[in-house]
């Protein structure tokens, strides 16, 4: 037995199996690449879907330094990176608020459904609206509030407040407006139902009627955000006026290491006072000594004009090759259209040492490190080409 099929096995014995792997065993990476357990190399075009920002083993150093210091304190103290990351967040969006810290990106999800009934909760408002096609996390209220069915069959029911509507259909959203609506909520791109931008315009329409209404404009910026738009902020890649009351983060905040985030602007970034929301784990000093480096990598590195610069050039040269259909996507989120369905061909691309991530049925997802070059761009495309042609 070799030790991939070990590995495989012991998973099947003592994993719950809550996800449909690909049979495929890592052991070791080293910026753009990943190695198996038999030794076979891999371009990681999937970036630990939107995680690995900065590629594999790009932040040992800042680990072992802030692991020698303090690796966890409690949030009844203050410690300093906490503080520093709080900091550096609302300096990048640019808009005077606050950051609240957690695990993950469903997390962080939650704590925006937190902030929207609390700042509904004296005039009765509690609902939220979503949108078709939406993904906000696994937990109850992520599911909930996720505009698709398949994630929550086998768990209704489903938590109340959330209701969905058309993706960039402004006259859907006035329409579903109601007494009890606090908030709308958003991915400014679409990710997991196959990577779809928002409109501009419908950017600037909901940020109107909340502003009209009386609702919070919340982001889930979890995959989109961190620069892979090229921008900080995705939705400043779309209409960069169009400014929300609260977004979340998480994915690539720390490159890999676990770390969720909300920013919330003022008057709102004081409504979750003592007691009203917490986290064990949210914001340890390793967490943010590693969300930190990360950020200080992408400033100092210009991999935001990287992404920018790149996806651009990723997405031309996909629109040319035949067997695509359709390319959507911004900076380094690109969504890849085909006649094949994804599994499938994401199986054909690792055969021939290339990593992406399914989306939807028939969309590929390429989410690569923000640092990656030109020739990884071209040896990326090479090896899409071969498995599109495979039979």
């Amino acid at each position: 037995m070799s030790k991939a099929q070990e590995i495989i096995e012991l998973f099947d014995q003592y994993v719950m199996p809550t996800y449909g792997r690909y049979p495929l065993v890592f052991t070791r990476g080293q910026g753009t690449r990943v190695w198996d357990a038999d030794g076979r190399e891999y371009l990681d075009f999937g970036g630990g879907i939107a995680v690995n920002v900065l590629g594999h083993a790009a932040l040992a150093d800042v680990l072992a330094r802030q692991a020698s210091l303090l690796v966890h304190c409690s949030n009844l103290y203050y410690t300093e990176p906490q503080g520093q990351l709080a900091k550096k967040l609302v300096e990048l969006v640019g808009i005077p608020g606050k950051c609240f810290f957690c695990n993950s990106g469903g997390e962080a999800n939650e704590a925006l459904y937190k902030l929207a009934r609390k700042f509904g909760h004296e005039t009765g408002r509690y609902e939220i609206l979503t949108f078709l096609n939406s993904f906000h996390g696994r937990t109850l209220a992520g599911i909930s509030a996720t505009g698709q069915d398949k994630v929550k069959k086998g768990f209704e029911p489903m938590v109340d407040g959330f209701r969905h509507v058309p993706f960039n259909d402004l006259d859907a959203v006035a329409s579903a407006i109601g007494p009890k609506t606090a908030a709308i909520l958003l991915e400014p791109i679409q990710g997991e139902s196959g990577i779809t931008p928002a409109k501009a315009e419908f950017l600037r329409g909901l940020r109107r009627l909340c502003d009209e209404r009386g609702l919070l404009l919340m982001y889930d910026e979890v995959q989109c955000g961190i620069g892979r738009t090229g921008e900080f902020c995705a939705w400043r890649a779309i209409a960069p006026e169009v400014t929300p009351d609260a977004m979340s983060w998480a994915k690539g905040l720390a490159g890999g290491f676990p770390i969720g985030a909300i920013w919330t602007r003022k008057p709102y970034a004081d409504l979750l006072g003592p007691g009203s929301h917490a986290s064990t784990f949210g914001g340890t000093p390793l967490a943010c000594a590693v969300a930190l480096a990360v950020i200080e990598k992408l400033q100092k590195e210009n991999l935001m004009t990287n992404a920018r610069h790149l996806g651009a050039y990723f997405m031309d040269k996909l629109r040319a090759i035949p067997a695509v259909r359709e390319v959507r996507g911004l900076g380094l989120m690109i969504g890849v259209d085909t006649d094949q369905e994804n599994k499938p061909l994401i199986t054909k691309m690792a055969a021939h040492g290339l990593l992406a991530v399914p989306a939807g049925t028939r969309t590929v997802r390429f989410l690569p490190p923000l640092n990656i070059t030109r020739a990884e761009v071209d040896e990326a495309l090479t090896k899409f080409t071969q498995a599109l042609g495979d039979t």
